[in-house]
């Protein structure tokens, strides 16, 4: 592991480049962060115990603002089709800009992990301007044991200053808000924007880059495991159901978010939960909802009441309503963040047309099309500007988060599924009865139901028939649920219609799949053949 000399082992952020800072709390636990919050007004407790903030303008990530620094070693690694460079030089004055901006504030400091595997992980060093800011990330990351603190050497540092504004024409960036991360070096710049989520996603950015040269398959997917060691993995961009679907009662969690796939079976990157809340009930997901109610959860943009009570079906600031929680905080978290090789792979989609069925068996051939292709819906408020569902692909179910080449990360995920014999399934947890505005969003007892079924391989024993659009397998009929969910084309009230929507949608594969023909095999591009017939 690459280690940075300017990454002071002590308490000491003078090494890095501070100078004059009023003070530094290092490694404050909740309790202490709460006061601090509360003292500097930035945030209130609510009923039950939650902290609760406000994030202002940025209720979501700033996709547009990310950079990723472009120089002789990143060159020819990055996929800069889909990460913007910056200069290096451009990154070095935003840098020093930012240092000296920080000049006489109080900061806070954790020193955590990204990776629950000690082989893979990276220590990540973060600095903040908000107290909340640290609680946030204190949740979200591996918090390491006292004993190890001792000699706790950062690979990593993020610097994270909500009131530090960037200047375009100075620091070659876009607006006022800017997430810049020289991967290289591991340093990640945040300005602009009080939204916590930047801080996990630039460490999910850096184990992207650097764990697919060790043969570490990162993955934006939620996990967990059965009695029976029966690992199942759940890819899916945020609002599809990662986190819901994984926090399954009869299952240990391994995490919501994000992932690696290595030689001894797959890790945690994370040490907590970052929970959309919208409409959230106790009836519905009583595992999350119990977080909301304790000491040390980060409510988001979550409303309360007179009483300080969560309002979780107000979303007044936002859809994009959050809670930010330790992994303990689910009974039936997984203490070590590590599972065997999954025997499942599920890749969710919110279809916001209406036209997948709510459940379909992929080949390793077609499962590599459908992760390369990851079609779903953009939920409302995840990102700056998104008010409604839009239909969209996002390679890898991630591409925000890839500074890689997809076909990178697909070969190490088909190589992964032929090695140790996973089975894939698509699952869609957006519309069915119609396209967004007219039909419905799948019934959540439906996707359960079904996931049981497949993770616990009875689905693979039901009758299945081969869709006649897409190519892929679907179910006939299984217990408890009605056969016309299980073809959709009969839930439209007029075919015709689902016929024309379904040629649409096809269409929309066989455009983005384009860019890809030329970094995969004849398999793969037999089975993209196979799921365009209705486009043709």
């Amino acid at each position: 592991m690459k280690q940075h000399g300017k990454f002071n082992t002590s308490h000491d952020l003078t090494s890095f480049g501070f100078e004059g800072l009023g003070a530094v709390y290092w490694n404050y636990a909740a309790p202490a962060l709460y006061e601090e919050a509360i003292a500097r007004k930035e945030a209130r407790i609510a009923a039950g115990g939650a902290l609760t903030v406000e994030t202002g303008q940025h209720t979501g990530r700033s996709a547009a603002d990310k950079f990723v620094v472009r120089s002789a070693e990143t060159e020819n690694a990055i996929w800069w089709d889909n990460n913007k460079p910056m200069a290096p030089e451009a990154f070095e004055i935003l840098k020093q800009d930012m240092l000296a901006h920080a000049a006489g504030k109080e900061l806070f400091a954790q020193d955590l992990y990204g990776g629950a595997d000690p082989e893979y992980r990276i220590k990540a060093r973060v600095v903040t301007e908000y107290a909340w800011h640290s609680l946030f990330i204190r949740n979200l990351l591996i918090r390491p044991q006292a004993a190890e603190l001792a000699d706790y050497v950062p690979e990593m540092m993020i610097i994270d200053l909500p009131s530090f504004k960037a200047d375009p024409d100075r620091h070659g960036c876009r607006s006022e808000t800017v997430i810049a991360c020289d991967l290289v070096n591991r340093v990640v710049l945040i300005g602009g924007t009080s939204y916590a989520g930047e801080m996990k996603k630039s460490v999910f950015t850096a184990l992207n880059y650097s764990l697919p040269e060790r043969g570490v398959m990162p993955m934006h997917c939620s996990a967990n495991v059965g009695d029976q060691g029966d690992a199942a993995v759940f890819f899916g961009l945020s609002g599809t159901g990662k986190t819901t679907l994984s926090a399954d009662a009869s299952r240990t969690l391994i995490g919501d978010d994000e992932h690696g796939w290595g030689e001894d079976g797959i890790f945690n990157f994370e040490g907590g939960c970052y929970a959309k809340t919208i409409r959230l009930s106790k009836e519905a997901e009583p595992e999350i909802f119990s977080t909301t109610e304790r000491f040390g959860t980060v409510l988001e943009n979550v409303m309360l009441d007179e009483n300080r009570v969560p309002d979780f079906d107000d979303a007044s600031l936002t859809e994009n309503t959050r809670c930010a929680y330790p992994l303990d905080f689910i009974p039936n978290a997984s203490a070590t963040g590590r599972a065997p090789h999954p025997r499942s792979i599920i890749m969710l989609t919110a279809d916001a047309f209406g036209v997948l069925p709510p459940i379909a068996r992929l080949t390793p051939a077609q499962a590599m099309f459908h992760f390369l292709s990851g079609y779903t819906a953009k939920v409302a408020g995840t990102e700056k500007g998104v008010t409604e569902p839009e239909a969209t692909f996002s390679t890898c179910f991630g591409a925000p988060f890839m500074p890689r080449h997809p076909s990178e990360y697909g070969d190490l995920l088909r190589s992964l599924i032929a090695r140790h014999g996973a089975t894939c399934w698509l699952v869609n947890t957006g519309w069915t009865g119609g396209a967004y505005g007219t039909g419905s969003r799948m019934p959540i007892r439906v996707t359960r139901k079904l996931l049981s079924e497949a993770l616990s391989g009875r689905l693979n024993e039901a009758e299945f028939r081969t869709d006649g659009n897409f190519g892929f397998e679907v179910p006939v009929a299984v217990d408890e649920i009605e056969t016309s969910i299980l073809d959709p084309r009969s839930t439209w009230a007029d075919g015709e219609a689902y016929d024309r929507q379904a040629a649409k949608l096809a269409r929309m594969f066989r455009e983005n799949f384009v860019k890809f023909e030329a970094h995969v095999d004849q398999e793969v591009l037999a089975a993209a053949a196979i799921e365009l017939q209705a486009a043709e």
